[in-house]
């Protein structure tokens, strides 16, 4: 169990070349993965329920204990990237089902890998963790509710479906987690250090089904998808950070709501673009899901190393 503990470890921490690796697997050898889009997902499922055996009371205590700050985060989250994504979208005329893909991902919860680099950037963990488990709870509803918003200009919604869809491949293993680890909690507690390699696994798994089923549309629309999931992203981490700022945040917090705000579970984003729309829909999130963990791996060790010369200065 050490030896597997040291490679999940090792995995997690470099999340993002794996995502990259298995993105350019699919794109180069797309039918060793195209026979897996079934699964996605089941894989996404597999990811979620990781989530509710991480869960514990403690988090959302949190919630309880300063419910103005985690308002703000949620609040802030299901704001900025769904209405940017809807900017964004208008702005650089984007194809319908382009346009419909990175709305999708835009109103997708936040992922673990934001608690990641919340950690990574001497943030708020246990601010951010609240976040993102709040806003992955609401998900059922503030998801379906933001895409028929946003999304219905370019097609029409089946937000009763999405919500059947969330509810299935997201509520239902979170709380299946839970259950799991107050009825099992040594063994759960030891399956938990094989987490992120399993969740690894899972999620570059979609993330190359998804780049191998739309390898032409990446080719034909490549170049324009790169650009707004970049400015997405980026211009999402720099609204989080005012957003934080404006309610008089700390950096730590602000740190925590800027990394939660701009990344997305994109795994969701691809599962619920690769059910309901054309294939072309999940592109989005597949990018994002290599994306934001570069970008958010950069940006939390800026804010780190900022922190410490905020830190030297203060003692100045």
């Amino acid at each position: 169990m050490r030896g597997l503990e040291k490679v999940g470890k090792f995995v997690g921490g470099t999340f993002s070349i794996w995502v990259l690796l298995f993105a350019c697997l699919g794109f180069f050898f797309p039918t060793a993965f195209t026979g897996l889009k079934g699964y996605i997902q089941l894989f996404l499922g597999i990811v979620m329920f990781g989530m509710g055996l991480t869960l514990s009371a403690a988090d959302f205590r949190e919630v309880f204990r300063r419910p103005v700050d985690v308002a703000i985060g949620v609040v802030g989250h299901y704001l900025i990237m769904p209405f940017l994504a809807f900017v964004l979208a208008l702005v650089l005329q984007l194809p319908p089902d382009i346009a419909v893909g990175v709305i999708l991902v835009g109103c997708c919860p936040s992922g673990t890998a934001s608690n990641v680099m919340t950690l990574l950037s001497k943030g708020d963990v246990a601010l951010g963790v609240s976040i993102a488990s709040v806003s992955t709870l609401i998900a059922p509803l503030a998801t379906p509710a933001m895409i028929s918003l946003l999304a219905g200009r370019w097609m029409n919604i089946d937000a009763k479906s999405l919500i059947m869809d969330i509810l299935i491949v997201v509520i239902v293993p979170i709380v299946l987690g839970v259950i799991v680890k107050s009825l099992f909690r040594k063994q759960a507690e030891a399956s938990v250090k094989a987490l992120p390699l399993i969740s690894t696994l899972a999620i570059v798994l979609i993330v190359a089904i998804v780049v191998a089923g739309s390898k032409g549309k990446i080719l034909e629309t490549g170049p324009i998808i790169f650009a707004v999931v970049i400015l997405h992203n980026g211009i999402g981490y720099l609204l989080g950070y005012w957003f934080a700022k404006l309610f008089g945040m700390n950096l730590s917090k602000r740190k925590a709501v800027t990394l939660e705000t701009g990344m997305q579970n994109s795994g969701l984003g691809a599962a619920l673009a690769a059910a309901h729309f054309n294939p072309i829909a999940a592109v989005p999130s597949a990018i994002f899901s290599v994306w934001h963990n570069i970008s958010g791996s950069l940006l939390a060790t800026w804010f780190s190393r900022r922190e410490e010369k905020d830190s030297i200065a203060g003692g100045k």
